[in-house]
């Protein structure tokens, strides 16, 4: 399960790029804290802070928000927008959640081994999904989603529906889709290709009615 985090938030006033871009200077990131059908709040929060909480799990874990030296609230990190060119964090989206209270969430795949086909047949594993939607407790949420590779074969795959989830927890992500599938390797397509064309050639074609060769001379007819 992933740990419960704490997190520093203050009071934003005024909104805008001017005011955004302002905090960002002195260190800070703009942000949003709304659900519990409370209006939705203006927040700012420590670059420095966040970071620290990034880096253990925050974006699968449930959050204690702490204004003024006081407890608040608790809540799940629900977005965070990235600058596209320097990569910095620039705003961020929290939603209010009880401790026990059901939610849905993102959990990012991890794949646990190496497959048989990978191993014994050269073929290559393709993650398909990197995250995986469940709906479970917010405060039992794990911080990822094991999937036990060894034993998939070339042309095998995990979907969804067979994966197991900790008691409790429910997949959202339909049951058909295909998580982790074992394929080969492309040399081993093109030669599979190639010998499946040469096995389809068929025999030429006979057009027509046979000519019949004329009886040799003397022969009976």
């Amino acid at each position: 399960m992933a740990q419960q985090l704490n997190l520093t938030i203050e009071r934003r006033e005024g909104v805008g790029s001017t005011k955004a871009r302002a905090l960002r200077n002195d260190g800070k990131i703009p942000g949003v804290l709304y659900g519990h059908g409370s209006e939705a709040q203006a927040i700012a929060l420590a670059r420095r802070g966040l970071d620290d909480i990034l880096h253990r799990g925050a974006r699968t874990s449930l959050i204690t928000l702490t204004m003024d030296g006081k407890r608040v609230d608790t809540a799940l990190l629900r977005e965070v927008q990235v600058d596209p060119v320097s990569r910095r964090i620039v705003h961020v989206d929290l939603q209010r959640v009880s401790a026990d209270e059901t939610v849905q969430a993102k959990l990012p795949v991890v794949t646990m081994g190496t497959p048989e086909g990978v191993r014994s047949f050269g073929g290559v594993m393709d993650v398909v999904l990197h995250e995986l939607e469940v709906e479970g407790p917010a405060n039992k949420l794990p911080d990822r989603i094991e999937i036990d590779v060894n034993e998939l074969g070339i042309h095998q795959h995990v979907t969804a529906g067979e994966i197991a989830l900790p008691e409790g927890f429910k997949m959202i992500t339909p049951a058909e889709a295909t998580v982790v599938a074992v394929e080969p390797s492309k040399t081993e397509k093109l030669l599979e290709e190639a010998a499946v064309a040469v096995t389809e050639q068929a025999e030429p074609e006979i057009v027509g009615k046979p000519v019949e060769e004329p009886p040799a001379e003397g022969a009976p007819e």
